[in-house]
């Protein structure tokens, strides 16, 4: 790879990271909100530093084509020099030497991200990850305490929350209430029904983990799509302890758009 294909890299690298999270919301497919400025800053630096190299690798080679000039004007004093000596070869040898700047050629492949950020963004995580997780109670905290719930009805909740409520909560406070819950369709496997979804980042998507809360009483939508559901806890197990499963029999289903920032396990704000 010669210098001005590293140039253009650092360019279209730039450039794509400045795509993905600072004119589209790309990014969140693959970190959290908060590492987004550290990619526009990263984006803009990769940019600048490109520009910067470009700009000194054409007034370098403005430099060297003044050179070329002054030596053809002084050619007969370059043979007068040689003939006594060999500091005009040293020179001519300095300034036409072999080229130590190229990479190895698999560098090349460094152009492939780089141009998926710009015109091929990778697909988001969705039900074929949630559905190859392994527990899917690793989001759920341990909780001692459970403060009291309010009283509005249907009762919206987070995913991690309901299931933290179905299987510690001591006190049972989901029993008997409706509850108002969002995510994406993962089909269950062999066609065992379906599940409501909620993949969450903990930095990007390399630590991603997925909380799954189990749907009765109504068929499953196609995979990934995102809706909101209303209902009661699913009786099986022990409510308030580990047996108890976290479920829930439909009475609705509503299809929803997709929300910007879909790897969180925010409260949801769309009515059902």
């Amino acid at each position: 790879m010669k210098r001005p294909a590293q140039v253009l890299l650092l360019v279209l690298s730039g450039l794509g990271l400045l795509h993905a999270s600072l004119f589209s919301d790309l990014c969140l497919r693959y970190v959290k909100e908060g590492v987004r400025p550290l990619l526009i800053a990263s984006g803009a630096l990769l940019l600048v530093l490109g520009l910067a190299a470009a700009a000194f690798d054409g007034r370098r080679a403005d430099d060297r084509h003044g050179g070329h000039d002054q030596e053809r004007e002084g050619h007969h004093h370059e043979h007068e020099y040689a003939s006594h000596g060999h500091e005009g070869h040293g020179h001519e040898y300095g300034g036409h030497g072999h080229d130590h700047s190229a990479a190895p050629r698999i560098a090349w492949l460094l152009f492939l991200p780089a141009l998926s950020l710009l015109f091929f963004a990778p697909p988001a995580l969705g039900a074929y990850t949630a559905s190859r997780a392994g527990d899917q109670t690793a989001a759920v905290r341990e909780q001692k305490r459970f403060d009291p719930l309010p009283a509005a009805s249907p009762l919206p909740m987070t995913l991690t929350d309901f299931t933290a409520r179905v299987q510690q909560d001591r006190e049972r406070g989901i029993k008997g209430r409706d509850i108002r819950m969002t995510g994406f369709v993962t089909p269950g496997k062999q066609g065992g029904g379906w599940y409501l979804t909620r993949i969450i980042f903990t930095c990007c998507a390399a630590d991603s983990q997925s909380v799954k809360v189990r749907m009765y009483g109504t068929a499953a939508l196609p995979a990934n799509t995102w809706v909101s559901v209303t209902g009661t806890w699913h009786p099986r197990g022990a409510l308030g302890t580990r047996s108890a499963e976290a479920a829930l029999d439909v009475r609705r289903a509503t299809r929803i758009s997709q929300p910007v920032n879909a790897y969180t396990d925010d409260l949801p704000l769309t009515p059902s």
